[in-house]
């Protein structure tokens, strides 16, 4: 028997100062339980228990011997409880990566879903860009990462979960000279609000734009989506922004898209975690509502 089995073994005769009594316990034989005291009693160089015809009583050295062990396996028992709380949904923390955009206008549907079917999780949020997210996620710091995509890094497993499209929008300053189709190239050359150049969103729209050979020179450089529709309201300048997330602007008249000639490709938004490391019961389950087609059909009617 291994050592962790001979302290059961001993934590059970001790609580039931009975050989036989303990048998029964554990499902094993008497003969077994007595050679199981034996053998811990050899390895140990110790005498455990005082054998009487009305049973078996621990020694000194047995009493403090079992104030240990007992602990020991009570903790293991709490261990072994916790991992099935952990598998069950029932206990447990959902560590996320997100930015800020990304969080209001797409995962909180999905992070309302989870809670209400699994409310004992806990949730902790990391804000940040999709290249701190990446990090954030290798070391170790949260489980999985909401990103903007394209995204290339061998490391991580991507999903995209919905498409979203990039567009421009202005205010009524500039509702004469952009009441018609409008290309790239002529869109440029009018005052132009874009994200920050570290932001993977950015970075898109500025990649596919330098392959048909414009390049842009923003007048305002921002940190956050919610600032380019401001920004754009105003009528400080022409914004890039993403059209599911301008839905509210849009739809209330106080910005309106350029209608371009010819569309920037869709993009999309997806999950990412580490490919070598198992994901957790709860990253799982998350990660399978973000995948729910009908999650997603929510989501778009929503917008």
């Amino acid at each position: 028997m291994s050592k962790l089995d001979l302290y059961k073994v001993f934590c059970m005769v001790a609580k039931s100062k009975s050989f036989s009594k303990a048998a029964n316990d554990l499902y094993m034989t008497q003969p077994a339980v007595s050679q199981a005291i034996m053998q811990l009693e050899r390895e140990l160089d110790t005498r455990l228990f005082t054998r009487t015809p009305k049973g078996v009583f621990l020694t000194n050295e047995g009493s403090l011997l079992f104030e240990y062990a007992n602990s020991a396996i009570n903790l293991i028992h709490v261990g072994e409880e916790k991992i099935l709380e952990f598998k069950n949904l029932t206990t447990g923390e959902l560590k996320i990566g997100v930015g800020d955009t990304i969080s209001r206008y797409f995962l909180l549907p999905y992070l309302e879903a989870f809670h209400n079917r699994y409310p004992n999780i806990k949730f902790k949020i990391v804000n940040g860009t999709t290249l701190e997210i990446c990090a954030i996620i290798k070391s170790g710091e949260v489980d999985i990462g909401i990103c903007n995509f394209p995204l290339e890094d061998p490391a991580l497993e991507l999903r995209p979960c919905i498409d979203i499209q990039d567009i421009f929008v202005y205010g009524e300053k500039f509702k004469e000279i952009l009441s018609g189709p409008m290309s790239l190239d002529k869109v440029v050359k009018l005052p132009l609000i874009f994200l920050e150049s570290k932001s993977n969103s950015r970075k898109y729209v500025e990649d596919y734009m330098m392959s048909k050979g414009i390049k842009i020179s923003p007048d305002f450089e921002l940190g956050s989506h919610d600032l380019l529709l401001e920004f754009a309201k105003i009528n400080l300048g022409v914004a890039c922004v993403t059209r599911e997330f301008s839905r509210e602007y849009l739809d209330k008249g106080l910005l309106y898209e350029v209608q371009l000639t010819q569309e920037i490709p869709k993009r999309s938004i997806g999950v990412c975690f580490l490919k070598s490391v198992s994901l957790s019961p709860a990253s799982t389950k998350f990660v399978e509502i973000l995948e729910n087609k009908r999650g997603q059909e929510h989501f778009a009617k929503m917008q």
